[in-house]
């Protein structure tokens, strides 16, 4: 049998680094007494396995691991030169990339350039965006688990929308979009910060998938970034999806049979009020979304083939 490995890492995006633990290794994230972005360590009401360990970064250079695994540039240009040793900077390592290039979407480079890092990207799209330059890359697409217990009911005429902070993220999280759709069909905004656009509030993690589930469907606003969890845990419970034909969305979206995708904010206020009018259509259209999500984004395949990365760079 072949062993488990130590994997050195950062709580990055919390309910990533959950499905990440359901790979079968133990990992050690790093934390910070006041728990400041990117060291929160174990912590939060996400339910952890016991394969997660807290690590304050203080205690880092004393212990043994066999690969680093990096999600975001201060971490892997600056972080490591300040917590770990030298021959712990020498051991096999990984960055995680979770977004596509953002000054620019087409010849931006990616920052981390060494033969041998092993550069994953989250989607077919980000891998397609970023040049990766000297930098080997694959793709590991998302996982994610919902509760069984959950499934989609749909009975309130209203669509759900579900972004951290987007009052204060711009016109690349689609806070614009979300206002005018919101002008045009009944919308509920939760997440991190959605007081500030009149939102109802944040939703624990495990909580989301229940609370989403009495809502007639699931609206994406977002103009770029990586694919959503939330919307893969939506389709996962059975929800009509309806998005911004971009990114990754587009090839996630089965247009007219899991969902509606557009680049036209009229036609996709055309589709909602159509999804508010006939529940059973969308009810059709979720149970397409769920196989769809079952066959894509299971957190079997995903712990797999994040096992494999592991295995690969460490062989091991």
């Amino acid at each position: 049998m072949q062993r488990r490995l130590k994997i050195l890492t950062w709580h990055t995006h919390g309910s990533y680094l959950y499905y990440l633990t359901q790979a079968p290794h133990d990992f050690y994230v790093l934390s910070k007494p006041d728990r400041p972005p990117g060291y929160g360590g174990r912590c939060g009401h996400i339910p952890w396995g016991d394969n997660v360990i807290d690590l304050p970064v203080d205690e880092a250079k004393d212990c043994q691991f066999d690969c680093i695994l990096f999600q975001d540039d201060d971490q892997y240009l600056k972080d490591q030169h300040l917590y770990l040793s030298e021959a712990q900077r020498r051991l096999p390592k990984i960055y995680l990339e979770h977004d596509p290039p953002r000054e620019n979407p087409t010849d931006m480079r990616h920052p981390v350039q060494d033969p041998d890092v092993l550069l994953v990207h989250v989607t077919p799209f980000n891998a397609l965006m970023w040049d990766s330059g000297a930098t080997p890359a694959r793709i590991v697409e998302h996982g994610v688990i919902v509760p069984p217990h959950v499934s989609y009911g749909g009975e309130l005429e209203r669509g759900i929308v579900v972004v951290n902070n987007i009052a204060r993220r711009g016109r690349r999280l689609g806070g614009d979009v979300f206002m005018r759709a919101r002008e045009a069909v009944p919308l509920d905004l939760v997440g991190m910060g959605a007081p500030e656009a009149g939102g109802l509030g944040e939703v624990e993690h495990a909580q989301l998938p229940a609370f989403c589930a009495r809502y007639r469907f699931f609206f994406n606003p977002i103009r770029y970034t990586s694919l959503g969890l939330a919307v893969i845990e939506a389709m996962m419970i059975g929800m009509p999806i309806v998005a911004l034909a971009t990114t990754e969305m587009a090839t996630v979206i089965d247009n007219g049979v899991s969902g509606y995708v557009d680049t036209r904010e009229d036609v996709l206020a055309e589709r909602m009020r159509k999804l508010l009018a006939h529940p059973g259509h969308a009810r059709e259209l979720g149970a397409a979304a769920r196989r769809y999500a079952l066959e894509r984004f299971g957190i079997e395949r995903f712990a797999r083939d994040w096992d494999a990365v592991f295995r690969f760079v460490t062989q091991l």
